[in-house]
């Protein structure tokens, strides 16, 4: 599948990041980290929240995107608020270093003054932390090491805070055309019949939960998508929830059963339906994909990375999510 998301390598950034920090630390060289961990995410989540709230009536797939940001946000912030008390209690451990060395060895008294405030500046050399001693020196470099942690995890989250606002700022501006087209599929009720109807039947196979409850259009893009590739499982659409299958407006197409890892046949055949609906979007009345863990939405046109939720049903794996609008 073709994709560039925007947060899709982040993660892996920011992992690799911690791992060099951690190392330069431990060896009491400078060059760690030194991005001012005290500044403010400018963006306001709950004001992010409200507009995210007054668009839910002409948005699903783009705030569910909003959403899965919205929790990396979350997690972020209740991260770098562990870290932030873990720093200061590693803050206060040094600086009782510190006053102990002054007391036995003579340091200048003037050094009280580093040590009330950011006394792991004093030790960003290796002499320093060796004349420390062993066991001083673990605990000064763990105090290097959380304070370049926090210093990229509050980056990581200024990343996240601002795609936020960026996806709610897209939204806003394409909810009067997004209008428009909702209300064209409205009237049109079903999409136009296939120019190629494949092998043009149901099988009886294919038919699973919810399947005369589905609404006329979800249901003209089921059965176009199975007379043309197949299912080699029965198609799952309307049932009792409260996201797209709860009013009927969403399918899973199945590529394996009871969450197994598809074959690579199957994965094939998951990533043509997938290719199949978003070349014919526009005229089957598609909202949006989901499919290996990725989202295509109609109106930005382009894949984009969820969460990870925890196996392979929920991360879409094993099938492929197509909403109608």
């Amino acid at each position: 599948m073709t994709s560039t998301p925007r947060n899709a390598t982040r993660r892996g950034r920011f992992t690799a990041s911690v791992a060099a920090v951690t190392a330069l630390a431990l060896m009491g060289l400078p060059g760690a980290a030194h991005a001012d961990p005290d500044d403010d995410v400018d963006i306001d989540i709950d004001e992010l929240n409200q507009r995210a709230e007054e668009l839910e009536e002409t948005y699903d797939g783009e705030l569910l995107q909003y959403t899965e940001i919205k929790d990396r946000v979350e997690t972020a912030e209740a991260e770098l608020e562990e870290l932030d008390e873990r720093l200061e209690k590693s803050r206060g451990g040094v600086s009782a270093i510190a006053a102990a060395q002054y007391k036995g060895d003579g340091f200048d008294p003037t050094l009280q003054i580093v040590f009330s405030s950011q006394p792991e500046e004093m030790f960003a050399d290796a002499a320093t932390v060796d004349y420390l001693g062993q066991s001083q020196a673990e605990q000064i470099a763990e105090l290097i090491t959380l304070r370049d942690e926090q210093a990229i995890l509050t980056s990581e989250l200024q990343d996240e805070m601002a795609e936020a606002s960026e996806l709610i700022d897209e939204l806003e501006e394409q909810r009067e055309e997004v209008t428009k087209r909702i209300e064209e599929y409205e009237e049109e009720q079903v999409p136009e019949a296939p120019e190629n109807p494949g092998n043009g039947s149901i099988p009886d196979s294919a038919r699973g939960g919810g399947w005369e409850q589905t609404t006329p259009r979800m249901a003209a893009i089921r059965d176009e998508i199975i007379m043309q590739f197949g299912a080699p499982y029965p198609v799952g659409c309307w049932r009792p929830s409260n996201d797209d299958h709860g009013t009927g407006t969403a399918c899973d197409f199945m590529m394996s059963a009871n969450g197994a890892a598809p074959s690579a046949a199957n994965q094939a055949l998951g990533q043509q339906i997938s290719d199949y609906g978003i070349a014919n979007a526009d005229r089957l009345g598609i909202k949006y994909i989901i499919w290996e863990q990725q989202i295509w939405q109609s109106t930005s046109r382009q894949w984009t990375w969820m969460n990870d939720r925890g196996d392979l049903t929920q991360n879409h794996y094993d099938h492929v999510h197509i909403s109608s609008y």
